[in-house]
């Protein structure tokens, strides 16, 4: 059947229609949005427009363009031609196509292959409707494909007065019902879209701005080093829109805002709200204490926060859906704001809501993001005598968070290593319990004969233990030694079984990329010794080799490429097997071991050579230790050293080791000066006279070349001095 109908409308001998029975999956969707619209389904606000039945003749054209479509026998420029004009047979109809079951699959599908014209006379038509298109379960789909689409075209100069034009229009349609919208668990969804299009997130990469990121608590911890709401991360975005959509919800929200607090849905809105403005801090003094269930003025004591909210504030923070609206109000709050949240709120109850199941999540954010010494010194003075406490109530995030600021913060960092090695090991014990038990938190603390506690051999390791230890392996080598201890100390079967396991090889490798000394390192790796082999077969296990090969000497690293090379055929066929073997070019070392050995030896002088040189005192090696790596006393800059190790690697990826082209080099210009000294002795021959018209030109070179060498040092030696002075400044 021909093509051309489709161009200009509906057409006649269309195909009978086929039953469309695929199921409208909810992908946009959070599972938290659907386990919590399920519980509160009966109080969610539902739309309340009546749907009319579609035009049999939309239904059948729009089927049987999907039909179309599915043969993939369409062009690109016929495809766009073709969804402009479905577009405009849907007017005046928008709202019962979006929100039929089956054809609002067809009108996603037509949504995303139209042109900006065509969808923004869509969205212009439907204005009136959008919002209950927003709140349907299928209509809501329709919507996000619509602005998503929208988004793809910010960039585009020319689009952006018709798309600002119809926007503008859709954000007050959106706002006028924001009460409604938000408390709906399609709409909330919707809304959020529509938040992060008008700041300029792009939405494939939106997850951080919708619902609680599955990196909040490695970023709470110190793990993370990335930020979400950087400017740089976003699009051009519309900031008038964005501003007129929040100012224009929080109007309509005023009357109603506790129960918005309360509410699921509304809640993860204002959480989103709030990240699309972090870092605009007028907008945020202006906003946040509006969610609080504040006025739209501060008092004349120029405080943000009201007496009668602050009261209310520490109840409402024990309630699921606000502790996470909370959270995000700690987390992009002016410091200003932050400072008498703090001093107004929680300070003098930061125990007892530590204790709280929801709470104590509050108090983590409180910790993660205080930002001078003085406010964590107060949270210490509450805190760090009930470390014990905390554990045995089940709360080790909050210890977790505690240990995170003090090394991030860089206060009491001895105490409060010391804290949590006595919290789980008393006084007349050995130390070598301290690891295992923080591995088995749960297991150890709910353990009524704690004396007789034993490794759990085949049992589940803490994710909050292993988080803990990761932290505590931070710290510079003379605050944790007992840790270090501890973890030397390990019996082999548990080195392995803590190897093996996701959680405890995170340990493994914290320790073996801390500031503990080479000897300590090489110690851990030795037990693993003649079991490399096997443990290549993890996923975990690779990582854990890797950074013992990392770690260990020339003798031990030649040892685990060995035990490699024996399994190496079966290892080459996993994906982390094969990332191994090239990682540590076990082939190079089967074919040319010699080479292999000059290679290493070469990388880790270089490596050595350029720490001490241009490194600061982190990273360079103490003179006492006389294995190969990662033996600083102080604290490593992680980052330094990576960046260092990639530099030194892709300098030494060719066949030529680098310290032979210095060798090389050095012979040369040996040779040269030592000729110039046998040319000088026959002057008395015509041969012996060119040789000291040479050695007159070669002592001009050498001495150019003196002064270059000179001029050279002086520099490095300039640029070592700029390097430690501005270390200096950042640790002041």
């Amino acid at each position: 059947m021909g093509e051309q109908h489709y161009k200009h409308g509906k057409g006649k001998n269309k195909k009978q229609q086929q039953q469309h029975n695929k199921g409208h999956e909810h992908t946009h969707h959070s599972m938290k949005d659907t386990k919590t619209f399920n519980r509160h389904s009966s109080s969610a606000p539902q739309p309340s427009r009546i749907r009319k039945q579609v035009d049999p003749e939309i239904s059948k054209y729009l089927l049987e363009i999907a039909n179309l479509f599915d043969s993939n026998g369409v062009e690109l420029e016929e495809r766009t031609l073709i969804c402009g004009n479905a577009l405009e047979e849907t007017r005046g109809f928008e709202f019962e196509v979006a929100t039929d079951y089956i054809l609002s699959h067809t009108l996603e599908t037509i949504i995303q292959g139209s042109d900006v014209e065509h969808l923004c006379a869509f969205l212009q038509s439907c204005a009136e409707t959008f919002p209950d298109i927003a709140m349907d379960r299928s209509g809501s789909h329709v919507a996000e494909a619509i602005l998503k689409s929208l988004s793809t075209r910010v960039e585009d100069h020319d689009a952006r007065p018709q798309l600002e034009e119809t926007l503008t229009t859709v954000c007050k349609v959106m706002a006028s019902s924001s009460v409604e919208v938000m408390r709906n668990c399609h709409g909330s969804h919707v809304f959020r879209t529509l938040l992060c299009l008008c700041k300029g997130v792009p939405l494939d990469k939106s997850e951080y701005y919708f619902s609680k990121s599955a990196t909040v608590l490695a970023g709470r911890l110190n793990l993370s080093v990335s930020k979400k709401h950087e400017a740089t991360n976003f699009q051009s975005g519309f900031p008038n829109l964005l501003k007129l959509l929040v100012s224009e919800m929080l109007k309509n929200a005023g009357k109603s805002i506790k129960t918005l607090q309360v509410d699921p849905f509304s809640s993860l809105v204002f959480q989103t709200t709030l990240r699309v403005l972090a870092g605009n801090d007028e907008e945020l003094l202006h906003v946040i204490p509006i969610l609080l269930g504040c006025k739209d003025k501060r008092n004349s004591e120029g405080s943000f926060l009201e007496d009668k909210v602050v009261a209310e504030l520490i109840k409402l923070s024990k309630e699921a859906e606000f502790s996470h609206l909370m959270e995000v109000v700690l987390e992009v709050s002016p410091e200003a704001l932050f400072n008498e949240l703090f001093t107004k709120v929680f300070r003098n109850s930061l125990f007892d809501l530590s204790s709280h199941q929801h709470g104590n999540f509050v108090v983590q954010a409180l910790i993660s993001h205080t930002k001078n010494q003085d406010l964590i010194r107060l949270i210490w003075d509450e805190l760090g005598s009930n470390l014990e406490d905390l554990f045995k109530m089940g709360r080790p995030g909050v210890v977790a968070a505690l240990i995170a600021a003090s090394e991030r913060l860089h206060f009491n960092e001895q105490k409060c290593c010391q804290f949590l090695a006595k919290t789980v090991c008393s006084a007349d014990e050995s130390p070598k319990c301290i690891v295992p038990r923080l591995l088995f938190l749960d297991s150890y603390f709910s353990c009524e004969d704690k004396s007789d506690w034993s490794w759990q051999s085949g049992g589940k390791m803490n994710v909050m233990g292993s988080l803990i230890l990761q932290a505590i392996f931070r710290f510079k080598s003379e605050y944790i030694q007992p840790y270090i201890n501890s973890l030397t100390s390990m019996e082999t079967p548990h080195a392995l079984e803590a190897v093996r396991d996701a959680k405890g090889s995170h340990v493994i490798e914290a320790f073996l990329s801390s500031s503990a000394s080479g000897k300590d390192k090489c110690k851990l790796v030795k037990k693993l010794k003649s079991h490399f082999g096997n443990v290549a077969f993890h996923s975990s296990g690779a990582f854990v080799i890797e950074k013992c090969f990392t770690a260990c000497n020339l003798s031990l690293r030649e040892s685990i490429v060995s035990e490699l090379l024996a399994v190496r055929s079966e290892l080459s066929k996993t994906k982390q097997g094969s990332h191994l073997l090239r990682k540590l070019d076990v082939d190079w070392f089967a074919s040319c071991p010699d080479r292999w050995r000059s290679k290493q030896a070469s990388k880790e002088f270089a490596y050595k050579d350029f720490s001490s040189t241009f490194g600061s005192n982190d990273t360079k090696p103490r003179r006492k230790d006389r294995f190969l790596a990662g033996n600083s006393n102080n604290k490593s800059n992680p980052n330094t050293v990576t960046e260092m190790r990639k530099e030194i690697n892709q300098s030494l990826g060719t066949a030529t080791p680098f310290l032979s082209k210095q060798r090389f080099k050095r012979k040369s210009e040996q040779k040269g000066k030592n000729m110039a000294k046998v040319g000088g002795d026959n002057n008395n021959s015509r041969r012996g006279k060119k040789m000291s018209d040479k050695k007159k030109d070669d002592g001009k070179n050498d001495t150019a070349a003196t002064a270059t060498a000179r001029k050279s040092n002086k520099k490095r030696q300039r640029d070592g001095d700029v390097y430690e002075a501005s270390l200096k400044k950042v640790k002041a």
